[in-house]
């Protein structure tokens, strides 16, 4: 079992029995059969006020929890007795699409992650870069759910969406856009709620890449050193040129049927014959590619042009 760095837990019945919880804040259901593991996971939750961690032992405790009361979000262990990782991220799927599922996947855990990826799970994140990336990964999934739920009447009479945008280097405008995509996905019924947040996760992974690693430069290997850094120099290049004046140009095509985004960035471009090499399950547990990883286990269909500075998303309804 990894070990997880973390602070010192609460005690365990501050974690697992609430007294008298907010109904209006968001709760993390965390799913691992390792109680040393459930209270450092929780510890980690309960960092952040907003967000109230309750705990379950296994898969089939935690379907009986979401069955009385559907939390905002689950993470789980991928490895577990009786209902695993992915065998519960399948139950969720059937009977909750709309349930976000964050993975939480260990050294050897990689092939079963990626088919639970496949299988409807929203994120994953290494147990060893849990302290540092769980809140992160925890906050921009709850904001790509959300983002989906707004779908309007008006929406809902459109048949077919052509649109364009120039975007600056941006981030708040870059998850703006996305809250209006995934409002048309949602409004022209081409994908239900968990599909969407999913679709959503996917585009915030191209954009950025688009934004970080195209038009600013900014390499991924700098984010496995210290996160900081890599944004510190993301931030100084929004203000230098040649980076500060380039544009990511994002289109949109969605109809009853399917949605298409391209997503075109002014940077150098990258060597794109390495993405059709089969997948490696240790790119699971490394920050650089993470984000290809995502896109391609969201989506059906993903493109490069020649130059890799534009990426095409295809996203299919599927039958009922």
């Amino acid at each position: 079992m990894s070990v997880i760095e973390a602070p010192q837990p609460p005690a365990l019945s501050t974690i697992e029995t609430p007294a008298d919880p907010d109904a209006r804040v968001p709760t993390v259901l965390i799913v691992d059969d390792s109680p040393v593991d459930r209270r450092l996971v929780a510890a980690i939750v309960a960092r952040n006020p907003g967000l109230r961690p309750v705990v379950a032992n296994d898969g089939g405790e935690a379907l009986e929890m979401i069955a009385g009361s559907k939390p905002s979000v689950v993470v789980t262990d991928i490895q577990m007795p009786g209902i695993d990782g992915l065998e519960l991220v399948k139950a969720i799927r059937r009977v909750h699409p709309d349930l976000p599922v964050i993975l939480m996947t260990a050294y050897g855990s990689e092939d079963v992650a990626f088919q639970a990826l496949r299988a409807g799970a929203t994120h994953y994140v290494p147990k060893k870069s849990l302290a540092t990336e769980l809140a992160g990964t925890i906050d921009a999934v709850l904001a790509a759910a959300a983002r989906g739920d707004r779908g309007s009447q008006l929406l809902r009479c459109v048949e077919r969406s052509v649109t364009s945008w120039r975007l600056a280097n941006d981030g708040p405008l870059i998850a703006a856009l996305i809250a209006s995509l995934q409002e048309e996905l949602a409004g022209m019924g081409v994908c239900d709620g968990g599909v969407r947040t999913r679709v959503g996760v996917a585009l915030g992974e191209a954009l950025a890449n688009a934004m970080f690693h195209g038009n600013l430069e900014v390499s991924s290997d700098l984010r496995q050193e210290d996160e900081r850094i890599f944004h510190a120099l993301a931030d100084a290049r929004r203000e230098t040129s040649p980076y500060r004046d380039r544009r990511i140009d994002v289109s949109a095509e969605i109809d009853r049927d399917s949605a298409t985004f391209r997503i075109r960035d002014e940077g150098p471009g990258f060597d794109t014959s390495g993405l059709d090499a089969p997948f490696d399950p240790e790119s699971l547990t490394r920050i650089g590619g993470r984000g290809m990883i995502l896109i391609r286990a969201f989506v059906d269909e993903v493109r490069h042009n020649a130059s890799g500075n534009e990426i095409t998303l295809v996203v299919r309804r599927k039958s009922a």
